[in-house]
C-alpha cells in the first residue's frame, strides 16, 4: 500500500513547478464562447516561441555536440513518458523519410514501451530502472547522445535515462520546461524553456509539448543540416517512399540544378533514384559511381563534394 506521505509530498512537489501553477483569472473560462477560449488559447500558445528564444544558444550547443557525436557514427535517443515520450518517437520516426537516417539512427524510447503511444502504462514514468533497462538494450555507448525529455524536468524515467546515458559516457542534454530541474541539472547540456503556467492547470500536453515539439524540430533538423543531410535548403536526402516523396525527389533535382525533365529523370535512374547523387551528376557532370565516390569521401557533405568534383 502507498503510504500517506509520497503523495503528500509528491503534490508539494508539482505544486512548487511553474507547469503546474493553477490561474485564477481562468477559473471561469469554461463560461466562455468558443471563439473567445479559441483566441484565448491562440494568444497562450503565441507565448511559446519567445520562451524557446530566451533558450537558443543553449540549444545551439547542444545540436553542435549532438552532430558532432552523430558524424563519428553516434546515435540520438529520446526518452521521456507521456506526451514528452511521444514527441520524442513522433522526431525519431521522422527522420528517415525525411534524411534518409537508418531507423537505428534516431530513436525514441516512451517509458512503457510502444503500447504507451495510444495507451497510459502506470507507474512506467516513476521508474529509472525501466529506462536504464531500455537504454541497456540499445547497447548505448560513449558515441551516443540521449535527450531526457520532461515537461516537469521530475519525471524518474527521464531524469533515470540521462543519469544513466552520462554515466556511460554518452553526451546528454535534458528538455524541459521548469527552471532549475532536476533533469537539466543531471545532464551535459540543459534546456528548460519556460513557458509558465498551462490554460488548464497541469495539461503540460498544451504550451510545454508545443516548446518540446519545437526544440526537437531544432535538434534533429539542425543536426541533419549540420551532417549534410542537405543542400541550402533542399532535403537531399530525402527517401522517395511513396508517389509524393517521388514527386518531391525529381522536384529537388530541378529545384538544385535547373535542369529539364528528361535530364532529371537520366540522372535518376543512372543513380538509383539518389537524390543528391542525382544532383551531382548534373552539376559536376560525372556519371553515377563517380558521384557515389566524391559523396562518400566528402562524408555525405553535398557542397564539398562539389568542390572536390573534377572541373
Amino acid at each position: 500500500m502507498t503510504s500517506t506521505s509520497e503523495p503528500r509530498g509528491l503534490r508539494a512537489e508539482l505544486e512548487s513547478l511553474t507547469t503546474e501553477a493553477f490561474r485564477p483569472e481562468l477559473a471561469e473560462i469554461d463560461r466562455l464562447d468558443t471563439l473567445a477560449l479559441a483566441t484565448l488559447m491562440n494568444g497562450e500558445d503565441a507565448t511559446v516561441s519567445t520562451a524557446v528564444a530566451a533558450q537558443l544558444p543553449r540549444i545551439a550547443a547542444a545540436i553542435d555536440a549532438v552532430a558532432a557525436r552523430m558524424a563519428r557514427g553516434g546515435r540520438l535517443v529520446y526518452a521521456g513518458a507521456g506526451t514528452a515520450g511521444r514527441l520524442g518517437v513522433l522526431d525519431a520516426s521522422e527522420c528517415p523519410p525525411t534524411f534518409n537516417t537508418g531507423p537505428d539512427q534516431v530513436v525514441g524510447l516512451i517509458a512503457g514501451g510502444a503500447s504507451a503511444m495510444v495507451t497510459s502504462v502506470e507507474g512506467a514514468e516513476d521508474s529509472p530502472d525501466l529506462a536504464r533497462a531500455d537504454l541497456d538494450a540499445l547497447k548505448l555507448t560513449g558515441a551516443d547522445t540521449v535527450v531526457g525529455i520532461s515537461a516537469s524536468g521530475r519525471t524518474p524515467y527521464a531524469v533515470g535515462a540521462v543519469a544513466h546515458a552520462r554515466a556511460l559516457g554518452a553526451l546528454t542534454v535534458g528538455l524541459s520546461c521548469n527552471p532549475h530541474s532536476p533533469l537539466a541539472a543531471a545532464a551535459d547540456h540543459g534546456i528548460e524553456v519556460v513557458v509558465g503556467p498551462e490554460l488548464l492547470t497541469g495539461s503540460t500536453r498544451l504550451k510545454a509539448g508545443t516548446a518540446q515539439k519545437l526544440v526537437l524540430n531544432m535538434l534533429s533538423t539542425i543536426t541533419m543540416i549540420r551532417l549534410g543531410k542537405t543542400y541550402g535548403n533542399l532535403m537531399v536526402d530525402v527517401r522517395a517512399s511513396n508517389a509524393k516523396l517521388r514527386a518531391r525527389s525529381r522536384r529537388i533535382v530541378a529545384l538544385a540544378t535547373g535542369a529539364p525533365e528528361d535530364e532529371i529523370e537520366t540522372a535518376l535512374a543512372a543513380t538509383d533514384g539518389e537524390v543528391k547523387d542525382a544532383i551531382l551528376t548534373i552539376l559536376a557532370g560525372v556519371d553515377g559511381p563517380t558521384a557515389a565516390r566524391l559523396l562518400e569521401e566528402s562524408d555525405g557533405h553535398l557542397r564539398a563534394a562539389l568542390a572536390a568534383a573534377p572541373h
